[in-house]
């Protein structure tokens, strides 16, 4: 028998949540096969299996968040956990408890044995519902309804289900409610009609619902808690400049088209602007740094930290050494940690680390925008669309493909004298673009 622990994700990780279970106790797995997924305050990932054989016993249940090293199941190796099942089912115990009682009828006391087997096989497949924790409320339903959970889908948060999904199930599947019922709603296959009724009934009372509750997810709770952290720890100023990136967009047009066919990925404006500001941070290195108390921390390396937009949140992975790529570099990497960033393969090592952060807002269509500084850092840029605009260029006006870049900074660190040479150091690299990219 193998023990599965919650395993220590990153250096400064202590907890992490079991958000769900991929696989049911009984259940054949592989070794290295996805077992279960965590949320931790750095990144979700799913967590691969020690070993390769059956799944024993899950002793956490999802949505509970636990220490590292904590047994959270158990795998036996050698295939016999389909015996483990039965081994619950007291049926042997039970009935040499029984003969002792002769005098008692020992039938009734084996038949009231074997119904204990159904509520249990209910409460093993509780855990392993698709659609993640569940409120009190929908499970209160379930149960006085007799819905069974897993052929509800749910529409909420992480694919959750919430108390609109099951009046909409219940309304639809009248059948499954009858049979629970005694012999009265068993009589007339009509019931399917008035059966709705049942459930409609309090949406009838009480009016259409107005509001619908649900929990956060825990990366949410995560985001929450490090925006309020960041506001509350650091002064915010933004600064705004607007950049020609004519030079840029006719670089990028000249070899988008060998960008896909050499390399199987697309030439974006991100690693140019990111080239451009680890130029600038060369020169202004109070931006790459952050702060201990009342000491300046200078780092030594340049590891720019991407902001990546998930389904369901925001997660920052880090180009670490980005000082020493070039545009061709840079575009790969990001590449990469975005595509296993939106597949939950990221490392919490390489979420952390980050010196500058850069968001690219603009990959949305906006032009500008505020973001909030990542901590510790001083510092993050943004990014808005790359757009032609007609301007003013030597007293004519001219069609121009300009893009707003936005810094927030810490105030308490940077000065605004210093945060706008610093922008005006990436002006500089963009509007007058030479490196070639390939």
């Amino acid at each position: 028998m193998t023990d599965v622990v919650m395993p220590q994700m990153g250096e400064s990780i202590v907890e992490g949540t079991l958000t769900k279970w991929l696989k049911k106790p009984g259940e054949r797995i592989e070794r290295d096969e996805p077992l279960f997924e965590i949320s931790t305050d750095k990144v979700d990932t799913e967590i691969p299996s020690p070993a390769a054989g059956t799944l024993a016993e899950v002793l956490v249940e999802e949505g509970k968040t636990v220490g590292i090293n904590t047994v959270v199941a158990r795998i036996d190796e050698g295939g016999s956990a389909a015996a483990a099942p039965s081994a619950p089912a007291p049926a042997p115990p039970a009935a040499k408890a029984a003969e002792p009682a002769p005098a008692a009828p020992p039938t009734p006391a084996q038949e009231v044995i074997q119904p204990t087997p159904a509520p249990q096989q209910v409460e093993d497949t509780a855990p392993a519902e698709p659609a993640g924790p569940l409120s009190p409320l929908v499970r209160k339903m379930a149960r006085e309804n007799n819905v069974d959970l897993n052929k509800v889908k749910g529409t909420g948060a992480g694919g959750r289900i919430t108390r609109q999904d099951m009046e909409t199930y219940m309304s639809a599947k009248p059948a499954a409610p009858a049979p629970p019922a005694p012999a009265p709603s068993y009589v007339a296959p009509a019931a399917p009609p008035s059966a709705p009724a049942a459930p409609a009934a309090p949406l009838a009372a009480g009016g259409q619902a107005k509001t619908r509750i649900e929990p956060l997810s825990q990366m949410r709770v995560k985001i929450a808690e490090h925006m309020v952290m960041s506001k509350r720890t650091s002064p915010h100023v933004t600064t705004v400049h607007r950049v020609d990136m004519t030079k840029v967009a006719k670089m990028r047009e000249r070899n988008k088209g060998l960008f896909q066919q050499n390399y199987g990925f697309s030439l974006t404006y991100l690693p140019f602007v990111t080239r451009a500001a680890v130029v600038a941070l060369r020169q202004f290195p109070l931006l790459n740094a952050s702060l201990d108390n009342n000491n300046i921390i200078y780092h030594n390396e340049t590891n720019i930290g991407i902001a990546v937009a998930l389904e369901n949140g925001l997660i920052v992975p880090v180009i670490r050494a980005a000082d020493e790529k070039n545009v061709l570099g840079l575009q790969r990497s990001i590449v990469d940690l975005a595509t296993r960033a939106r597949s939950r393969q990221l490392k919490p090592d390489e979420v952390v680390g980050g010196t500058f952060s850069i968001t690219n807002f603009g990959s949305f269509g906006s032009l500008m925008g505020t973001p909030v500084i990542n901590q510790p850092q001083v510092a993050i840029m943004g990014v808005g669309t790359v757009d032609k605009t007609p301007v003013v260029v030597d007293d004519a006006i001219a069609i121009r493909s300009i893009c707003h870049l936005s810094l927030s900074f810490d105030h308490r660190l940077i000065d605004g004298a210093m945060a706008d040479q610093f922008m005006t150091k990436v002006k500089q690299v963009l509007e007058n673009w030479s490196e070639e990219v390939l």
